[in-house]
């Protein structure tokens, strides 16, 4: 294994970490709304929220490429605040990432809100719990199989991304390279013994996470 090897390494799992928090931090309020909400809009947001499971990366990662590009209003807005553009950069890893990663940890948690149903909530309320507190003391806590599962799968399926990464970030060592392109770029090599080390690490990490995620599935007990 080598430096670019360990630089992709490092990279992927600073990715997978940013991008897991930034998911549960957006996506848990999503995931309430979709639980909980009445709204007629309610169904069109679930798919809009659902398209990256069965939108290929390529077509994702064609369209955020031209949103952020020079000519996309993500970029406009981005050069105008003195970030520059987003395409081939670590910022722009993450937006794409936490895009195409975000039903992965959404549903798992609207799933958890659904299941909680509404008794519970309403005793607070009659209580005098506010809202927002019924939210922080009572749905928050017992959604908490939900939220592990969502962070597991989010962050797992962020580290094996490969067309929205490639798209968005190119190819750039220990800016934009991360795992699954460096296996891509053994193998173009004919590098088959470097890209069996990574490729055998990212199996076990799978098949880890999902034993975990089998193994403490509250719904399995």
């Amino acid at each position: 294994m080598n430096q670019e090897d360990i630089g992709a390494i490092r990279l992927t799992l600073e990715l997978a970490t940013i991008v897991t928090l930034l998911l549960l931090l957006a996506g848990t309020p999503i995931a309430w709304w979709l639980a909980k909400s009445g709204s007629r809009f309610r169904n069109a947001v679930g798919a809009l929220v659902a398209l990256p499971l069965v939108l290929p990366p390529t077509v994702l990662g064609f369209y955020l490429l031209l949103l952020m590009g020079p000519n996309g209003p993500v970029g406009h807005f981005t050069e105008a605040m003195g970030w520059g553009l987003l395409p081939f950069t670590f910022p722009g890893l993450v937006l794409a990432s936490t895009l195409y990663s975000l039903p992965f940890v959404v549903q798992p948690i609207q799933n958890s809100f659904e299941a909680i149903g509404r008794r519970p909530m309403e005793v607070a309320a009659t209580l005098g719990a506010s809202p927002f507190d019924s939210f922080l003391k009572i749905a928050l806590p017992l959604a908490k199989p939900g939220l592990v599962t969502a962070a597991i799968l989010g962050f797992a399926h962020t580290v094996g991304e490969f067309g929205v990464v490639l798209m968005i970030g190119g190819n750039i060592p220990d800016r934009t390279r991360v795992i699954s392109v460096q296996i891509y770029n053994h193998v173009e090599a004919l590098e088959y013994a470097q890209a069996h080390w990574l490729a055998g690490g990212m199996m076990a990490f799978s098949f880890i996470a999902l034993l975990i995620l089998y193994t403490f599935n509250p719904a399995k007990k």
